[in-house]
């Protein structure tokens, strides 16, 4: 028989009318709390996912895996050149570019604002940063034309709010430019808009702009040097590795940073918050359990003469105690089930129309983004199945307690 006996009497009593309307009510109820609990962990882990995978996209759209920067900000990085090819040897290191950082104002037709200018090698086979890959106006070539103004590419939230248009001039206005003999005073520096991109994220969106390296060290008046190379992996996640490979190169004067140092508290925070996500959810899926503990307690004392006579007839003790706890595995796989459908579905649809919208100035994206996972869904359904299970236990127990003659003395 192999368990079919157990489970042909555990479907009859889950299937069969209630004497008692009460554990009928209860026990859909347990299946609510547990499909409640798996869809609310579904949903909940699909948006830390979402955070993470697009948070990882726009800030490595910006920023490189690792970056090789001074300890102590000085005149630049000596030999550059040199150490960008040794770096660009290491294992899985697909390439090692030059960046020169530096503050400045861009003052555009409308109004001007703060930004963070970041110079980069536009020679031809050195690969772009991704921000620039797909840019959404213009072209990163015309960052490579020596005729006419220099380009600048900045981001669409900033061309939006100094309303700068592709093909038209922008000012980059430096506080410390000139020196003069009455001391340092600004310099005004005219740029035609090269192209615009978008990567989604609000904080780069508004206060990047790219223009070539020698474009910017003439702009900021300084020689040729660079306080950045930056090392592109072919997996975003040996960075770690890579920054203690590069540190054996660096020397002492030179730290290589990983992207994920350069965002800990971002990280960190989504860390602790799915910590916290797998806690709280986890306190729905207790309470389920307690709901199918009581719904097998009361359906074990509904059925104490259907035991009796089970028992007086040979079943096993084994058996009686297998009809309870599958009866409990069964209401935690059809409450799992109908979690998982209804979470995937909310979590899809909810990222494709972006239901739920976001201030970007505040959360830096315009939409709460969804990502699904088929493993955490594996993970949720045999923790959801564990603690229906575990819920079985006591009354599965307690049934194999019955004494027949007791239990059939007064019908």
């Amino acid at each position: 028989m192999g368990g079919r006996f157990e489970l042909f009497v555990a479907r009859r009593y889950l299937r069969a009318k209630r004497k008692q309307v009460v554990i009928s009510i209860i026990t859909v109820i347990s299946v609510i709390g547990v499909a409640a609990g798996v869809m609310a962990l579904v949903i909940a882990l699909a948006i830390n996912a979402g955070f993470a995978s697009t948070l990882e996209k726009n800030l490595l759209g910006a920023t490189a895996p690792v970056s090789i920067q001074e300890k102590e900000p000085g005149e630049g990085i000596e030999g550059w050149e040199a150490l960008s090819a040794k770096l660009a040897r290491l294992p899985h290191v697909t390439g090692a570019t030059p960046g020169l950082y530096e503050s400045a104002y861009i003052l555009g037709p409308v109004r001007g604002t703060g930004a963070v200018i970041k110079g980069i090698s536009v020679k031809p086979g050195v690969a772009m940063p991704e921000s620039l890959a797909r840019l959404k106006a213009g072209s990163a070539d015309a960052l490579r034309d020596s005729t006419g103004l220099p380009g600048v590419i900045v981001g669409v939230r900033m061309a939006d709010y100094i309303g700068a248009v592709v093909h038209k001039p922008v000012t980059v206005i430096v506080p410390d430019g000139e020196l003069t003999p009455f001391g340092p005073r600004p310099s005004y520096v005219r740029f035609v808009v090269a192209g615009i991109f978008d990567t989604g994220f609000y904080d780069t969106d508004m206060t990047w702009a790219y223009m070539s390296l020698p474009v910017a060290q003439k702009t900021f008046s300084l020689e040729d040097v660079v306080n950045s190379i930056e090392l592109r992996l072919d997996d975003v996640y040996r960075a770690p590795d890579a920054a203690q490979q590069a540190e054996n190169i660096i020397g002492p004067k030179l730290a290589a940073i990983t992207w994920e140092q350069q965002n800990r508290q971002i990280i960190n925070a989504l860390k602790m918050e799915r910590i916290v996500t797998w806690v709280t959810i986890g306190l729905i899926q207790i309470v389920a359990a307690l709901n199918i503990l009581i719904t097998l307690v009361m359906m074990v004392m509904e059925k104490h003469r259907d035991i009796a006579i089970l028992m007086s007839m040979g079943t096993r003790a084994r058996q009686i105690r297998n009809i309870f706890v599958f009866e409990g595995v069964m209401i935690g796989a059809v409450g799992t089930t109908i979690g998982l459908i209804i979470g995937y579905t909310v979590s899809y649809f909810a990222d494709h129309y972006r239901w739920i919208k976001l201030d970007e100035q505040v959360y830096s994206l315009s939409y709460v983004p969804f990502s699904t996972h088929w493993t955490d869904g594996v993970w949720i359904a045999a923790a959801a199945m564990l603690v229906s299970a575990i819920a079985t236990l006591y009354p599965a127990r307690s049934a194999t307690r019955i004494a027949p003659a007791e239990a059939l003395r007064y019908e």
